[in-house]
């Protein structure tokens, strides 16, 4: 199994280098207008903008902003595949002009540019990141009326490209079978509300780089990977940065291109490309001991299990999580200065291949022969 990895450095808003309908799923998150860090990025593609911004008219540069990304958003829609998905995470900004406190809603102004270009609108998710900054609270404190509610989170809004997605042949079924995540992780990762993106997997590593790029952390991007796309699908970031949506590729065994105005960035991308295999290997490693957890709590309150999955033996609560396969990366080999393709083992890891016979449906009025081994903490890989 090999997946393919290149980024272009063009206009996202032209995308001339990507094929109509190449795209399974977009992930990405653009810059946010009326976010005083991307002013410059907008105005470098329409001076304009700046003067709108000087004489306090802060919803004619709002609009003005919003107008560049649509062009991107056209791009999107013709790149993707029927039926493929898009997730834009966007957070809506607070600014004050000519001592005007206002809220500027991007996510409902981009929602509204997708309707109009014929995306069908899924549940989305709010991104909630919780902040004990002392001066979070914005305004005249507990004086009402002239406090305001504080921003902690963002949106992911999730689209598709017409009707559901079809896999009609027998490979593209085997491989959506195998594609399939845990039971427990489609609970947390389908709520419409994640409050657990935080820690170590957020550090980039790289923090200069990150207050430039404003990247996401590389967990959202492999969630969604996993939620909406199958193994060797193409996922597209139209505003790749650092990469992280890149890398989260790597790592779910898809494949990916990235779009870059900015060529600077391409040094941090090759840097995180160096450390992709034993990174994705930890997170995967990670993911099937949060199973075997899983599978050893749940015996503990003789709940028992009626499926088996095929590759690794152990225990799983749905039939369709019996041919769910985790590909481990094994290489990374250079292209080009700006293309990488990375090869997979085709076996289950076998750490986790081993005997699970007691754990098939115990009786439930009776206790479970001996006691599973202590629970094991997954260990927190450090990110590329």
């Amino acid at each position: 199994m090999k997946t393919f990895h290149k980024v272009y450095f063009e206009d996202a808003g032209q995308m001339a280098s990507v094929a109509d309908e190449a795209i399974a799923l977009v992930v990405t998150s653009p810059p946010y207008p009326m976010i005083e860090m991307w002013d410059g990025c907008f105005i470098a593609q329409d001076p304009k903008l700046a003067t709108a911004l000087s004489t306090g008219r802060g919803f004619s540069a709002f609009e003005g902003m919003h107008q560049l990304l649509d062009n991107v958003w056209r791009e999107m829609y013709r790149v993707l595949v029927p039926g493929g998905i898009a997730c834009i995470d966007i957070g809506d900004a607070t600014r004050t002009l000519d001592g005007n406190f206002t809220l500027y809603p991007n996510h409902a102004r981009i929602l509204s540019c997708l309707l109009a270009l014929g995306f069908n609108p899924l549940p989305e998710i709010l991104w909630r990141k919780q902040t004990n900054a002392p001066n979070k609270f914005m305004g005249s404190g507990m004086l009402p009326p002239g406090a305001y509610v504080t921003l902690e989170h963002e949106h992911i809004l999730v689209l598709r490209k017409g009707e559901k997605r079809e896999f009609s042949t027998e490979a593209g079924k085997r491989n959506r079978r195998e594609s399939a995540y845990f039971w427990e992780e489609r609970n947390n990762w389908f709520s419409d509300v994640w409050m657990d993106l935080k820690g170590t997997r957020q550090n980039l590593g790289e923090t200069d780089t990150r207050d430039r790029s404003a990247a996401f952390p590389f967990e959202l991007p492999y969630r969604l990977i996993n939620m909406f796309s199958v193994k060797g699908d193409t996922v597209l970031d139209p505003f790749s940065g650092t990469g992280t949506t890149m890398a989260a590729a790597m790592a779910a065994g898809r494949s990916s291109i990235g779009v870059e105005r900015e060529a600077q960035f391409l040094t941090t991308v090759q840097k995180r490309v160096e450390n992709i295999v034993h990174f994705s290997n930890e997170r995967i490693r990670e993911r099937l001991l949060a199973h075997e957890n899983f599978v050893r709590s749940r015996f503990e309150t003789n709940s028992g299990f009626k499926h088996r999955n095929r590759y690794y033996g152990f225990p799983v609560i749905t039939n369709q999580e019996t041919s769910l396969l985790i590909n481990s990366p094994t290489g990374v080999h250079t292209v080009s200065e700006s293309s990488v393709e990375i090869t997979y083992e085709t076996d289950p890891q076998h750490e986790f291949c081993r005997n699970w016979e007691d754990y098939f449906n115990p009786a439930a009025d009776s206790k479970p022969v001996g006691r599973p081994r202590k629970i094991l903490k997954p260990e927190k890989p450090k990110l590329p």
